[in-house]
């Protein structure tokens, strides 16, 4: 039987899985706001369905690294976001070069001008790029369809 008290693993298990998003959604999202379960946006994803998000996972390549301010600049196919807090993540060092193509799971921290995401979770995705890169739309599309 267990303890009634919280941990923080029973907190992680009831907080909605990151949604794959390009960041072109994010900067087309509506609804930014500010709910119990932290900010989040509505990604509009065509025919009249929508999709909450407020935790994402995504890809993309570095195009500026400014370690003095904790952020990088990343680009997907749809344009460019910022993630904040880089410095802090565990294995997140190989990352921090530009050219490196990464993924990023974190937290909305706004979506204009440009989506910002605070990184929890960074990887370095390099080595098959191209194959990450191609599925990557794929993939976002694809989750989104079953979650919507």
């Amino acid at each position: 039987e267990k303890s009634a008290g919280t941990t923080s693993t029973d907190v992680e298990r009831t907080r909605p899985p990151p949604v794959k998003v390009l960041s072109g959604q994010l900067r087309a999202a509506g609804n930014w706001g500010t709910a119990d379960s932290g900010a989040s946006c509505v990604i509009r994803l065509g025919r009249g369905r929508s999709l909450p998000v407020s935790r994402v996972w995504m890809q993309g390549t570095v195009l500026e690294v400014q370690q003095d301010r904790d952020t990088v600049l990343l680009m997907d196919e749809t344009g460019t976001f910022i993630v904040q807090g880089v410095n802090n993540i565990p294995k997140g060092k190989p990352c921090l070069s530009q050219g490196k193509y990464v993924m990023v799971m974190g937290i909305i921290q706004a979506i204009s001008p440009e989506p910002v995401i605070r990184a929890v979770k960074m990887a370095d995705l390099s080595e098959l790029a191209a194959l990450h890169r191609r599925m990557w739309k794929l993939e976002v599309d694809d989750l989104q369809q079953v979650l919507a």
